[in-house]
């Protein structure tokens, strides 16, 4: 996408975002202990609604482009996009969950993907650590890296160093900008990329988002136009976090701590928390 369409935000509105972000994140960490076998999808998005109505938020996704839900629940062989509805949980299903609000008109978006009760398989587990550290790899990039392929580069290369190629990329789906709009340029793709490619800059905002399935990334969309599913069946992995570009470093707006914990341990130091 053309680098002029590019939004830089200023410091109040990165303010704006951390808001949004924090919400959303309280919203993952209810949803995380309200987690069990015999929940359906449905409740997952009963949760979120209520979440984001006591924060003072508005949900970003229902209505989107005529989603019909308050967050995208994916279970197992679903990897993005998933409708809530009366799918039941099972043990050991894997349930990746993304969810967004809109603060003061500004945006946030984040993933997580979780295993109800035990875990059937240790390769579950591990498909979701790799994920997380693939993520936490590419936003530890724009720190020191030039332009956005650097994050698409980390986050492959932390993928491969892990797994080889045991774990697959979707390639037609990715990360994104955001802030006054959900989905904005630039795309933030989870590898290398041909081509020119944005600098890094301060004022920018983007998602980083890997989405890892065990075996063929090969997938299709389902008769309801959203809910993305391998073919093979196998099972999926979906993690994402928002972060922002200040003058003095980088703040994952969407984690509790800005991200120090994870980007400390990768030599990062974070900016300063954005505040009003």
């Amino acid at each position: 996408m053309a680098r002029s369409r590019i939004e830089y935000k200023t410091p109040e509105q990165f303010a704006h975002m951390r808001a949004a972000g924090l919400l959303v994140d309280r919203l993952h960490d209810e949803i995380q202990r309200s987690l069990q076998p015999g929940m359906t999808t449905g409740d997952l998005d009963r949760i979120a609604a209520e979440v984001i109505a006591d924060g003072g938020g508005t949900p970003n996704f229902l209505g989107y482009q005529g989603f019909p839900a308050t967050i995208c629940v994916s279970v197992n062989e679903e990897i993005v996009h998933g409708i809530p509805g009366d799918r039941v949980i099972n043990d050991g299903d894997l349930v990746s969950v993304d969810a967004g609000c809109i603060i003061n008109g500004w945006h946030s978006d984040a993933a997580r993907t979780h295993i109800a009760g035990t875990a059937k398989d240790p390769e579950h587990r591990r498909l979701i650590d790799v994920a997380e550290a693939a993520m936490w790899d590419g936003i530890a990039a724009a720190a020191t890296g030039r332009t956005v392929d650097d994050i698409g580069a980390a986050v492959e290369d932390s993928v491969l160093a892990a797994v080889g190629e045991r774990f697959q990329h979707l390639e037609d789906f990715g990360g994104h900008g955001i802030g006054s709009a959900m989905h904005q340029p630039p795309d933030v793709m989870n590898f290398r990329t041909r081509g020119r490619h944005p600098k890094l800059k301060p004022g920018m905002a983007m998602c980083v988002e890997p989405m890892l399935t065990i075996g063929s990334a090969d997938c299709e969309i389902l008769d309801d136009d959203w809910t993305v599913v391998t073919l093979s069946g196998a099972v999926a992995a979906h993690v994402e976090h928002a972060f922002a570009i200040l003058e003095d470093g980088i703040f994952v707006l969407t984690a509790a701590d800005g991200g120090r914990e994870q980007l400390g341990a990768r030599g990062v130091e974070i900016a300063a928390e954005p505040v009003l």
